[in-house]
């Protein structure tokens, strides 16, 4: 009598027709995200992997999967393209990486929403959706390899949210279709609040199959970089821009001095040692977007259209948000970086008084935007100099005495990277309701692994 089939081989004779990664390589890869943004990460999460990986190309071959992977309890790690930050994609007990990349088609436009399937990357979403004359109202600097799964699961907003705030801010995600971790899966759509449940949660709550979205109408947008000598100068430049509403923009980013020494490849554009904002501003606003420059004794070094953004299929936006960051890792190793959060209305002061705390060793990068609220704000991913864990610790907590959010991008537990530590009622509802046997990358939610440690003791 043969013995009985491990859980994997079973899957792979069971469902041979997927499309299966047998490579070992590949399969370390994407078990891998840029957690190696930190060090922290990099050396927890070092050899984790899962054992298999498999890319999906309908809802069919999804349900099947599922539903044996329910039967035979092999966790599931859902993968986009393995852009976040925080270890999101990475299995910490290993079983099946779910590549949803495969799984992307784009399904409509209409009345100023969108909808896709979750593989679908951002910047063929703008694509399809241009011809409507609509765009997506937030994308990260990642937005070529990026996927609208991705982003919803596991990010945060990024260029756009200037004028929609954040992903979550009210009317940007309208609706999601996901299915349950079971043995006959169910096909659910959740509306507005509903579908903000599974937002953020890298995955873990819900393994989602389509997202809906606010559109944005399309501008032919001019980019810029405007140098100064000055930080506060540069910084009050960009508040300024932020708060003109009669400007039509899409990005305003702050890269303090040396930040700018980073950008190897914009050296012609960046002196030694200036302080630079990047502004992404819709061609009918470039007067009085000129008129500010001069106000605040600004150099404009670099300026393209959208026509020769097109032509040339580079844009400044790969110098935002956490490009930035991996641009200066290009140039040294010894960086990783913070995600903090000032408060609308003493932004501009607390941004000073951090800069005057730990300049030279924490390198500002701020991005304007607007908070939950609605408030203009600005948010920062700044650099830092490391060298060990423990001052990683302090420069944080001196953030957080002067009144400055931190969301700790140095940890894979959900719940340790948000600033309130504690995951809503509704948060852990759905994660009952959608992952009931907890297969969805285990170990990344702390109060799940407590609810079931008191149900064992019970």
């Amino acid at each position: 009598m043969n013995a009985p089939a491990h859980p994997i081989e079973q899957l792979h004779a069971e469902l041979a027709d997927l499309d299966w990664v047998t490579d070992e390589g590949r399969i370390a890869r994407l078990s891998q995200d840029f957690s190696w943004f930190s060090p922290v990460l990099k050396r927890q999460l070092e050899g984790k992997r899962a054992a298999a990986a498999v890319r999906p190309r309908s809802e069919d071959e999804i349900r099947r999967l599922v539903s044996l992977c329910a039967r035979l309890r092999v966790p599931i790690t859902v993968r986009g393209s393995g852009t976040g930050n925080y270890g999101q994609a990475v299995p910490l007990q290993g079983g099946v990486v779910l590549d949803m990349s495969g799984y992307n088609a784009f399904l409509w436009v209409r009345g100023g929403t969108g909808r896709a399937q979750a593989g679908m990357r951002l910047g063929d979403f703008d694509k399809a959706a241009k011809p409507h004359g609509q765009e997506l109202r937030c994308i990260p600097s990642t937005f070529r390899s990026a996927t609208l799964g991705g982003l919803f699961g596991g990010g945060f907003g990024g260029v756009g949210s200037i004028n929609y705030g954040p992903l979550a801010a009210r009317g940007n995600i309208l609706g999601v279709r996901a299915i349950t971790i079971e043995e006959e899966p169910q096909f659910i759509e959740l509306r507005g609040p509903e579908a903000l449940l599974m937002h953020h949660m890298w995955g873990t709550n819900g393994l989602v199959l389509e997202v809906e979205v606010g559109l944005a109408p399309v501008h032919d947008w001019l980019e810029m970089i405007i140098t100064f000598g000055s930080f506060d100068a540069a910084l009050e430049f960009g508040d300024a821009v932020a708060h003109a509403s009669g400007i039509v923009k899409k990005e305003v980013c702050l890269l303090a001095a040396p930040i700018p020494d980073y950008m190897k490849q914009l050296a012609n554009y960046l002196p030694a040692g200036c302080h630079a904002v990047i502004v992404a501003a819709a061609a009918g606003s470039e007067v009085p977007l000129l008129e500010l420059v001069a106000q605040y004794q600004g150099t404009v070094t670099y300026r393209k259209t959208a026509e020769e953004i097109a032509a040339s299929n580079r844009t400044l936006l790969e110098y935002t948000w956490n490009h930035t960051t991996l641009n200066a890792l290009k140039v040294d190793k010894g960086i990783t970086y913070l995600q903090s959060a000032f408060v609308a209305g003493q932004h501009v002061e607390q941004v000073k008084r951090m800069e005057k705390l730990l300049g030279g060793e924490v390198l500002m990068h701020t991005e304007f935007i607007r908070n939950m609220d609605g408030l203009l704000t600005c948010t920062a991913l700044q650099l830092v100099k490391f060298t060990t864990e423990e001052r990683l610790q302090e420069i944080m907590q001196i953030h957080r005495d002067n009144g400055v959010r931190i969301n700790d991008p140095h940890v894979f537990i959900v719940e340790d990277g948000k600033a309130g530590g504690e995951l809503s009622q509704g948060i852990l509802d759905t994660k009952r309701r959608f992952d009931p046997l907890n297969l969805l990358n285990p170990g990344k939610v702390r109060a799940w692994a407590d609810t079931l440690s008191d149900k064992a003791s019970a």
